[in-house]
């Protein structure tokens, strides 16, 4: 019977999406993050990830792992940026999430700005999600004076 550790090693080295997504239903969150931060695992197996719960500082490292993961695409993004809105509802603090999904162009400047919003961001993660957001702007050519981004 395989071991905890066993499960460990398989996610961190499998490059079978299949296996993968199979994987994605394990009950131990550090395999989770080994999934999460597998370049192999396909979307459907980030997406189940993403529907995942432990504790708040499991949840805020898997969904960080997650907005930063190579291969998600917009469902999966989508589905992170609703958990983590959820988390910062709730008073959590998924500020590196945050600011992870802020550098992804799959989402939407507007999408990412709502999270600033949220009652669990503080004053600091606005600020820095304001300036990183621009920088976005900036560099993708939209910027003009009269588009500010909502705070």
């Amino acid at each position: 019977m395989p071991t905890p550790a066993d499960h460990l090693e398989l996610a961190r080295t499998e490059s079978d999406g299949a296996a993968l997504c199979r994987m994605a239903d394990t009950p131990y969150p550090f395999v989770r993050h080994a999934l999460a931060a597998n370049p192999h695992s396909p979307p459907a197996a980030l997406l189940k990830l993403s529907a995942t719960r432990d504790c708040v500082w499991n949840d805020n490292m898997l969904l960080r792992l997650l907005a930063g993961h190579p291969r998600a695409d917009r469902t999966v993004l989508r589905a992170v940026l609703a958990a983590t809105a959820r988390q910062l509802a709730d008073g959590e603090r998924s500020y590196a999430a945050v600011l992870a999904l802020a550098e992804r162009p799959e989402l939407t400047v507007e999408e990412v700005a709502a999270l600033g919003t949220l009652h669990g961001a503080s004053a600091r993660l606005r600020g820095r999600l304001t300036r990183q957001l621009e920088r976005r702007r900036t560099h993708a050519g939209t910027t003009s004076a009269d588009e500010p981004i909502a705070r």
